[in-house]
């Protein structure tokens, strides 16, 4: 017969110890969940600050308004690809012309310049960081003064970048401009000897009234009527498609697209419009030949023959040290504000005409200068693009310094080093090898 089992008495005592023990059991589960959970959240975040947060998180900032470090990294990235083909393109033509880079100086430049870019990031992403800022800048300014870029804009520029022109090919004509001589009046006459031949500079240069795009595929022909467009509006869509495919693999999307290669250059381009709209077309020059030597001896002596009635052409062939213009009487032609040495230039354009200088001291020597004209005269093509540059560039530098800029103290870990050379390298060598196996398959080794 079974023994039965005494019966367990359960006292107030043991009932609160075992809540004591399921509440401790609680509390370690829950802390151990929370524990774990926290390591979750922490690689978790890790991982979304490396991709989504960045994506979001500003690159810089311009009075308030951010670009995003994903636009920063999908623009180093385009720039890089674009460095890369200019490499490509160097290579290509010296191996079509023969030429080799170990023996060639310019072509090594060139090549060793790209590979320093691109093996340099802070510099490239340096300057992707400036252009971004400037980019803001302008933007603010057009918005301030209601300059407007629309999408038909930009569908614009870029069918003419492509060269598709659904209304004819744009017609350039030329506006040629007489070529305008100074001519000498009776002091210059009195001041130069009979065999001097001036230096005869044209004051302007042939302009077209229209430019075409300059990133365009295919240059305009001039022509006298429209000429029928190269290509359907398929072959535009195909081709622009084809366009897009090849910054994909940067992370660029097409808005992205529209915007950095096209949109802004028309905002800056409007902007620059408006603010050098002011831009003189000419300039005040002055025409002057000089004379430089060693020392301040030498150059007294000279212009004690100068006042004595000697020539200063001749004078300037037997002495002076300035290669670039001795063998032309010391002639420097017309020249404008900030061209000629510093220290010479107020005295030549305080010195009326027919006057000569006292030696000048310089960091180069001593000069003697003569002058032989003063001219409000119009600027060539040329000169009014670079004065027009000029004005825009320190207009934009005026701008940033009155903006609150804020760039990413981080920027610098999230420069990409992709696509890189090497990569592309061996894809064109794979590519050329498939070539050349297809090739060999289809008509045999002969």
């Amino acid at each position: 017969m079974a023994k039965n089992k005494p019966t367990k008495i359960v006292t107030k005592k043991h009932l609160a110890r075992e809540e004591r023990e399921r509440q401790q059991t609680r509390i370690i589960t829950g802390v151990s969940i929370g524990i774990v959970a926290l390591i979750v959240l922490a690689f978790a975040y890790g991982l979304l600050n490396d991709s989504l947060f960045n994506y979001w998180r500003p690159a810089v900032t311009v009075n308030g308004q951010s670009l995003s470090m994903h636009e920063f990294q999908v623009r180093v990235r385009a720039q890089r690809q674009s460095i890369i083909g200019q490499y490509m393109q160097y290579q290509q033509f010296a191996q079509m012309f023969g030429m080799d880079p170990n023996s060639d100086p310019q072509l090594a430049q060139a090549l060793n310049q790209f590979t320093n870019e691109l093996d340099t990031p802070s510099i490239l992403g340096g300057q992707i960081i400036d252009s971004m800022i400037n980019d803001l800048v302008i933007r603010q300014y057009a918005k301030a003064n209601g300059i407007t870029v629309t999408a038909n804009d930009v569908e614009t520029e870029i069918r003419n970048s492509l060269a598709y022109y659904p209304s004819g090919t744009p017609t350039v004509t030329l506006t040629p401009t007489e070529l305008v001589y100074p001519t000498l009046d009776a002091t210059q006459l009195a001041v130069i000897s009979p065999t001097y031949t001036p230096t005869l500079a044209a004051t302007s240069t042939p302009r077209p009234t229209w430019t075409p795009n300059l990133t365009a595929t295919a240059t305009p022909q001039p022509s006298i009527t429209p000429t029928e467009t190269p290509y359907t509006l398929a072959g535009y869509q195909s081709k622009y498609q084809d366009t897009l495919k090849q910054y994909s693999p940067d992370g660029m999307n097409e808005t992205l697209f529209r915007k950095i290669y096209y949109e802004s250059g028309i905002y800056q381009q409007r902007v620059q419009d408006k603010v050098t709209a002011d831009v003189p077309h000419a300039q005040e020059e002055v025409w002057a030949r000089q004379i430089l030597v060693a020392d301040e001896a030498t150059a007294k002596s000279i212009l004690s023959e100068l006042q004595a009635g000697g020539d200063f052409a001749t004078l300037a062939s037997k002495y002076s040290l300035d290669t670039a213009t001795k063998d032309k009487g010391g002639d420097l032609g017309w020249v404008a504000k900030g061209v000629m040495v510093s220290d010479v230039e107020p005295t030549a354009f305080a010195l009326k005409v027919g006057q000569t200088s006292q030696p000048i001291k310089s960091t180069l020597g001593y000069f003697i200068v003569q002058v032989l004209g003063h001219e409000v005269r119009p600027l060539t093509d040329t000169e009014y693009q670079t004065a027009v540059s000029t004005a825009f560039n320190t207009w934009l530098t005026d701008q940033r310094k009155a903006a609150k800029i804020v760039i990413n103290a981080s920027w610098t870990n999230y420069i990409p080093t992709s696509p890189t050379l090497e990569e592309a390298l061996a894809a064109d060598s794979a590519t050329q090898t498939a070539y050349v196996a297809t090739y060999q398959a289809q008509y045999g080794t002969k």
